[in-house]
């Protein structure tokens, strides 16, 4: 195929693969975007302005190669793009679905910058990794040579799972420890099937399955294994746990029934949606079916909550956060989702106590924007006497996740952890106080992306690979 020219951003208007209608997606838990046409992501692949100094590439955390996989794509070379996007990434397909590109790679593209929108990355991304899927051109993990070394990963999320990856095609022997019946962490559980429909996770896996890596599921490690004993079956061990604990509501009435965390809710319609036995769903606790439902949180998990709520047929949604709009954490590509979707937005506003058991209704504080804090954001504050009641028969807790007290609950005092009870781990090896030990994801940085995890977990391996190079060579001498 003739080369074709880049820099057509000029000429070429900024456009995104045709989302279904809010009507017809909010029906079910399928994807809402269609997929590029082959044409159609050549075309807007050419608009990349192939700028010298890619900020898209460095704002990005795994440092794709983006100008590069951009130009073979718009090139018509969709193989040699797929390996150039997969050289540095272990779930590119993924990333491209779920990625926050408005705060990443888009957000920086140079042409945005000048007024000309950005280019489509991430719908071109997972465009070129289905197609990959789909032709075949993915191949199985078979390393070139086996290695007698093993590790041990506690955690079968998206850091654990890029770092058995990494391992295994090396030639480790790789064992995944998780607490789950099926791997994948918050990829398979946490996420809806709107944003990241199942199969795609569930296909890498069997790819790691197939490639050797051995998973023990349904595995709590301090009550069915301990962790000295999974330090002492393997050279060294990688802490990838995530983090899980949800923050909790003081407020008065909190521990009313009806009252839910968003992982609980979350991970009962994905298991529902895998056909699996729920019980809290069935009976309605975990099912916001006919209730009128007030999710409190402003992050990517109270906005997959809220569009879970209207796809199982929530008479009404609100979402309560405390801050504005243009302050809130989550994507506002998913603020708009949400909204055209039927979700209702009630900004500058946070509970204050609950009524009824079961519960009945918020009583909601109206805040407005005060003085910043230390982070520089805007600290919101009370407005006396503007107080009022939303009713509510379902009430979502979403307010970020904490690191549960791993020390504690393994028995393992020296490994050392943070103010915040994330684990202490150099930054660049992942290297945490206990030798051979390593920790990769949010158990280290606290709750983040997906791609911050994967990006941990790939440099994590790197780090344990050289450790066991330097400890067979001293067995040797």
């Amino acid at each position: 195929m003739a080369q074709q020219r880049m820099l057509q951003f000029v000429t070429i208007g900024r456009e995104t693969p045709e989302k279904r209608p809010a009507p017809v997606r909010t029906g079910d838990f399928d994807e809402i975007y269609r997929e590029f046409a082959n044409a159609k992501a050549a075309e807007q692949a050419a608009r990349c302005s192939q700028c010298g100094v890619p900020y898209c590439q460095s704002h990005c955390p795994l440092h794709n190669n983006i100008p590069d996989w951009l130009k073979l794509t718009a090139e018509g070379r969709l193989r040699e793009a797929y390996q150039v996007s997969q050289a540095t990434n272990t779930f590119p397909e993924i990333c491209g679905r779920i990625c926050p590109q408005d705060r990443l790679c888009e957000g920086n593209c140079v042409i945005e910058q000048s007024g000309h929108g950005t280019v489509t990355i991430g719908a071109i991304e997972k465009y070129i990794n289905d197609t990959a899927w789909e032709e075949g051109w993915v191949e199985p993990i078979r390393p070139l040579s086996e290695r007698p070394e093993s590790v041990g990963i506690i955690g079968a999320g998206p850091g654990g799972l890029a770092a058995a990856d990494v391992l295994r095609r090396a030639g480790v022997q790789v064992t995944v420890y998780d607490r789950y019946d099926r791997a994948g962490g918050l990829m398979t559980y946490g996420i809806p099937g709107f944003k990241l429909e199942k199969p795609v996770v569930m296909r890498r896996v069997e790819q790691l399955r197939d490639g050797g890596v051995n998973f023990v599921a349904n595995c709590n490690v301090g009550e069915d294994i301990s962790f000295n004993a999974i330090r002492g079956q393997h050279d060294a061990v990688l802490i990838a746990t995530g983090v899980y604990k949800g923050r909790e509501l003081t407020d008065p009435g909190a521990e009313a029934t009806g009252i839910v965390r968003a992982l609980d809710y979350l991970t009962a319609s994905n298991r529902q949606s895998f056909g699996d036995d729920v019980p809290e769903f069935d009976s309605g606790e975990l099912n916001a079916a006919g209730k009128r439902v007030v999710v409190i949180g402003g992050g990517d998990t109270a906005m997959d909550c809220v569009r879970t709520a209207i796809r199982q047929g929530a008479t009404s949604v609100k979402c309560l956060y405390r801050r504005d709009r243009a302050n809130m954490p989550g994507s506002q590509r998913e603020t708009q989702n949400a909204e055209e979707e039927g979700v209702e937005f009630v900004w500058l506003s946070a509970p204050g106590g609950f009524m009824g058991n079961p519960v009945e209704g918020v009583m909601v504080q109206k805040m407005r924007l005060g003085a910043p804090d230390a982070s520089g954001r805007q600290s919101p504050e009370v407005i006396p006497g503007a107080d009022y009641v939303e009713g509510a028969d379902l009430v979502i807790k979403a307010l970020g996740f904490e690191p549960e007290d791993l020390p504690t609950l393994w028995g393992v005092p020296e490994l050392e952890v943070t103010r915040w009870g994330t684990i202490k781990a150099d930054f660049r090896s992942h290297a945490t106080s206990i030798p051979g030990v390593y920790a990769a994801g949010d158990i280290v940085r606290g709750a983040s992306l997906v791609v911050w995890a994967i990006r941990d977990g790939r440099e994590a391996a790197a780090a344990m690979l050289d450790y066991l190079g330097q400890s067979a060579q001293v067995a040797a001498e």
